[in-house]
């Protein structure tokens, strides 16, 4: 099929690729004509595992395209699915001008039938709305589909979440619409569900939010398991093996960051709120998940009594392995906080590094920072070592010689990464979270 990508951001990128990779004709297009120019010279501008290479052979192949022209998407194509942005206010609700302004683009250049899918993840009844405007602003009157096909692509493993799918949901008003995708995603032989627009845009943020309260329940019975004794990780691995609940997002640890999860679940708070009901469920997920932040900071201070000029040293960025995304990373948070104790800091991670760099040079904090080269140049002379991101890096390190490094010999494990026991026999003063 022909197939057009408006957007070329996490969501946009790795749906272009993969449906190039499925056999389609893809054109990929954004409004940022360097982001643009970068991916024709195959520079992706974040990491993803394995998608650099999807694009090159996309590209190779001649089935995947790049142009910051929208027009030539929307008049070369016959589904068009839109990827833009749409981040938080500061009130929580999502700012969805990016979404109207490519509808307003769409019903400008519209020549034929195109079905017009929503894959961003946006408010319930915001396909109402992309329909509506399409129908006020297209001159030529010509018939269309809107469609919602939310995606459930997780940072570091976007590509196999796209290529072997949990399942694949479909919102539609027409049968046509429904053939059209149904025939697209046919190759993924993928449980689908069909539904109307409304449900599939709730489906979304129903799944994004009760992940955050996997997220957070799991964290809450983290408190009560170092109030009794208990150990957090057997409590998860035994509700986990129940079929019914369900061993994944039970990992307790410093709270879920991220894009997604934080701005999904204020959005929905807000949504909810708009609609006329008071979702407070949502509202304690929330305030949970800020309250592990602050947990991780009562622990370092616990551990070295007065925090001013103490040299912490800081494992992990991003908010979850395999990603250099630190947009609402719990690391963020901390680090600021510490610098605020006036700690003397030094980070390590091994993708996020230059993102940190910069958000923190916008802050103006980049200067108080050592951004070093390697976990062990982390721990040289600092008095306690955090671990903030779970990378398989981490999990591998020489403890001995990490602790040979350290001015004392103290680990505030925030992901739980480490064997309680062992990092004890070694001599380690070892705090994770639910460990007794």
């Amino acid at each position: 099929m022909k197939i057009s990508v408006i957007g070329c951001g996490h969501v946009g990128l790795v749906t272009g690729a993969c449906l190039a990779e499925l056999g389609n004709d893809v054109i990929c297009t954004d409004n940022d004509t360097r982001k643009i120019e970068s991916l024709r010279k195959l520079k992706i501008p974040f990491y993803e595992p394995h998608l650099k290479d999807l694009v090159l052979k996309g590209v190779k192949g001649r089935r995947l395209i790049f142009t910051d022209k929208i027009k030539i998407a929307v008049e070369k194509s016959l589904i068009i699915f839109i990827c833009v942005g749409t981040p938080p206010k500061e009130n929580g609700e999502p700012d969805l001008r990016g979404v109207e302004g490519v509808s307003w683009d769409i019903a400008k250049y519209l020549n034929s039938y195109r079905l017009i899918v929503e894959k961003s993840t946006v408010p319930v009844q915001t396909g109402e709305w992309i329909e509506h405007t399409i129908k006020v602003f297209s001159k030529k009157k010509i018939k269309f589909d809107v469609a919602s096909n939310p995606e459930f692509l997780k940072e570091g493993s976007a590509i196999y979440d796209f290529m072997y799918p949990d399942r694949i949901v479909i919102g539609v008003e027409s049968k046509k619409a429904e053939r059209l995708l149904l025939n697209l995603y046919k190759p993924l032989n993928s449980p689908t569900i069909i539904t109307d627009i409304k449900s599939a845009e709730l489906i979304k943020h129903a799944s994004n939010s009760f992940l955050a309260t996997k997220i957070s329940f799991i964290n809450a019975m983290s408190k009560v398991c170092e109030l009794v004794g208990a150990d957090i990780k057997k409590v998860s691995e035994g509700m986990g093996l129940d079929k019914r609940i369900g061993r994944d997002f039970l990992d307790a640890g410093i709270g879920f960051g991220g894009f997604c999860l934080p701005k999904d679940l204020d959005a929905f708070i807000r949504i909810c709120e708009d609609l006329g009901y008071d979702f407070k469920l949502l509202k304690e997920i929330k305030r949970i998940n800020e309250e592990q932040r602050a947990l991780l900071i009562k622990k370092i201070r616990d551990n070295l009594w007065i925090l001013k000029d103490k040299k912490v040293g800081i494992l992990g960025l991003s908010f979850k392995p395999d990603t250099d995304d630190i947009r609402f990373a719990p690391s963020v948070f901390i680090i600021s906080s510490l610098l605020e104790e006036s700690c003397k800091i030094s980070v390590y991670d091994p993708k996020a590094m230059e993102n940190a760099k910069e958000l923190f040079r916008r802050d103006r904090l980049d200067s108080s920072i050592k951004f070093c080269k390697s976990p062990y140049q982390v721990a040289k002379d600092s008095d306690c070592l955090v671990i903030l991101t779970e990378w398989d890096e981490f999990k591998k390190l020489d403890l001995k010689r990490i602790k040979s490094l350290l001015r004392q010999p103290i680990i505030i494990d925030g992901r739980n990464i480490y064997d309680l026991k062992r990092l004890k026999e070694l001599g380690f003063r070892y705090t994770g979270i639910g460990r007794g």
